[in-house]
């Protein structure tokens, strides 16, 4: 292929920067109103170039939405093999997930606006089975801990849903209203008084009755 079709600015592939034009133009003027010819014009190449790495402007979409949910899926699987304890292993995932979701705003809006927002025409996207897995994983990981002794005897999915309540507040939070962003170590801080518990605790020989 020839040099423009190998390598752009700053060393940048012409893959890479094809795809944060078209995130940049989908955000900014929706998806059905982005053209592939703005895509090219963005991104400093010839059309042919565009179909050669992803055949058309829904390819270039799908893509997106694969790379983005490849990352976190990655990161999905090394939390459920890794070593430690299960509460080390939630906050660890959780800690990955907030950073991915950090370094990958863009994207994350225009995943949000595709699966809340009016119909754009874009190709279908399975959001709602990669939510579930995700789900699926914390499920895993708590119900580790209550088997192991870690946390006590309860509701798993409550458990694993209380979690990702937190993580998923912190998300929306850094999205919406940044300057109200608690980051990434207020996110651990919280996740560690979700496991410690917040009800104080009765003093030995008192009563929990405060009727």
């Amino acid at each position: 292929m020839a040099t423009e079709e190998i390598r752009a600015v700053g060393g940048e592939t012409v893959r890479e920067r094809l795809l944060a034009k078209a995130i940049d133009l989908f955000n900014r003027k929706g998806y059905a109103a982005t053209t592939v010819r703005e895509i090219i014009q963005a991104a400093g190449v010839t059309k042919p170039v565009l179909y050669y790495y992803f055949g058309n402007k829904e390819g270039i979409f799908l893509e997106l939405m694969r790379e983005g949910v490849k990352r976190l899926e990655q990161i999905m699987e090394s939390a459920r093999f890794a070593k430690g304890s299960s509460v080390e292993r939630v906050i660890d995932l959780c800690e990955r997930a907030f950073t991915l979701f950090q370094e990958n705003i863009p994207l994350v809006r225009l995943m949000n606006s595709i699966y809340y927002g009016p119909p754009q025409g874009a190709p279908f996207f399975d959001f709602d089975a990669f939510q579930t897995k995700f789900h699926e994983v914390f499920i895993q990981l708590v119900g580790e801990g209550v088997a192991a002794g870690e946390l006590r005897q309860g509701n798993i999915q409550d458990m694993a849903w209380a979690i990702l309540g937190a993580l998923n507040v912190s998300m929306d939070v850094e999205l919406s209203h940044p300057e109200l962003s608690i980051g990434r170590d207020g996110l651990v801080r919280v996740l560690k008084l979700i496991f410690e518990g917040v009800a104080s605790k009765p003093k030995r020989g008192g009563s929990n009755n405060h009727a």
